[in-house]
């Protein structure tokens, strides 16, 4: 059988082969980490830019698209309103979410399913939260707090929660975006509400395992696990602290206060070795000590101007002891860890040539090189190092489609699997064919 795929896949040339493919279940893909593992990519782009595949038409969302089991799965937001607002108000709109499911090889819609509801928040395009698919199942957060597990193949419900009833909560001020987590068993979500602020559900049938803490705010950061001292320890970026709890019971290991401004604590923790790093909104960024013998964190420094990086919509990524990110003010920064010293700074890639206030150019790692999908709408191959970012090569994918800060932006996270990119806006999802050909 396997033979007969690839032959059929030699065959079909562009089309995409999904035997040997490499998967994007869920935000950050396979390990929520930010690499991209398959082989065979071009090492520049043809001329005129890379074929796009496909296009499926979509309607308004922030949630990128995540690919697996020969299908993508991406979420929007359909509505009269006009939804382009200014960036800190919030006002009440009307409209109705879906979770679409597309065949993988054509774009074509296989099913979908839709809710109406009501959107508080502000920036209401759409959704925030990539869909997240672990086995036969599939599980989608809405902006306002609709927590669902479908039937992967069918689009049937299994089960669903609605976070802000069931747990008498208040959406937070830019909606639901903090990234469900699989566990085990468990499904881990950040819900808000009193000694609610974190949730573990049983993610076969939604039964709740355990809760807990309580915090001004939900938050928009994802629960993400690491191991410091011999033990499993969940990582909470709370408005108010940055928090470590068990993940099999709930129960608080350490905590360290941080005030996160207007409640924007938004990036995953980035463990490196004995470090921790979290930064945020308003110059913040804070490294801390993991403990070696027992689960403690000491602070090392904090909020420390015109170094490290305090990131807003960009998940910075970690190698070896440098992290690369971009920074709030628009610029793209490398800083030493251990000290938060800034190695370089540079307003590429970005095509004003100048920062601008949340310029945006997600960072996904592939071999040696870097792949960075900027709020212009541009594909970009880099080389980053500690003496600096490199551009290979540059193509315009697809068009920006809303509007932050004055400027046209696309602000969706690609997936990257099968050796294609999928990305989104608010009018269309498309597969760019990435595959090298010789």
């Amino acid at each position: 059988m396997r033979t007969y795929l690839l032959l059929v896949a030699l065959l079909l040339g562009p089309a995409i082969s999904l035997s040997l493919a490499d998967e994007w279940p869920q935000w950050m893909g396979p390990g929520r980490d930010n690499i991209w593992r398959e082989e065979g990519i071009l090492p520049a782009f043809p001329a005129g830019g890379p074929r796009v595949l496909w296009r499926a038409p979509v309607a308004g969302g922030y949630s990128g698209p995540a690919v697996a089991g020969g299908r993508v799965y991406v979420t929007d937001y359909v509505t009269a309103d006009d939804v382009k607002v200014p960036n800190f108000e919030r006002k009440q709109f009307s409209g109705i979410e879906r979770v679409h499911c597309l065949s993988q090889q054509d774009g074509m819609l296989v099913w979908h399913h839709e809710y109406p509801v009501k959107y508080t928040m502000s920036y209401p395009a759409g959704p925030r939260c990539t869909p997240l698919v672990d086995g036969q199942l599939i599980y989608t957060l809405g902006g306002e707090g609709n927590l669902i597990c479908f039937e992967a193949a069918t689009g049937k419900i299994v089960w669903q929660r609605n976070l802000v009833e069931q747990y008498k909560t208040k959406t937070a001020l830019w909606g639901y975006a903090s990234q469900p987590l699989i566990d085990g068993t468990k499904l881990i979500c950040v819900v808000g509400g009193d000694n609610s602020h974190v949730v573990a559900f049983d993610k076969r049938d939604g039964t709740e395992i355990w809760r807990s803490l309580s915090s001004p705010e939900q938050g928009y950061s994802p629960p993400t696990i690491i191991e410091a001292a011999g033990v499993r320890q969940l990582i909470l970026l709370r408005p108010d602290a940055v928090t470590a709890v068990d993940p099999d019971t709930g129960k608080p290991l350490w905590s360290v206060d941080y005030e996160a401004t207007s409640g924007s604590i938004i990036m995953s923790p980035i463990h490196a070795g004995e470090y921790l790093f979290v930064g945020g909104f308003s110059d913040q960024n804070l490294l801390l000590r993991l403990g070696k013998d027992r689960p403690t964190a000491e602070e090392v420094w904090r909020n420390l101007k015109k170094h490290a990086v305090s990131p807003v919509n960009v998940q910075p990524f970690l190698d070896g002891d440098t992290i690369y990110g971009i920074d709030q003010s628009g610029v793209f920064v490398a800083f030493d860890v251990a000290s938060g010293k800034r190695l370089w700074e540079t307003p590429e890639p970005f095509s004003s040539g100048r920062p601008v206030q949340s310029a945006t150019a997600f960072i996904v790692r592939q071999a040696d090189r870097y792949w960075l999908f900027t709020e212009q709408g541009d594909l970009i191959i880099a080389e980053l190092s500690k003496s600096g970012l490199k551009q290979l090569d540059k193509a315009h994918v697809i068009d920006p489609t809303n509007v932050a800060f004055g400027r046209d932006v696309v602000w969706s996270a690609p997936a990257f699997a099968s050796r294609c990119a999928f990305i989104r806006n608010d009018k269309e999802c498309i597969c760019v064919d990435l595959a090298e050909r010789k």
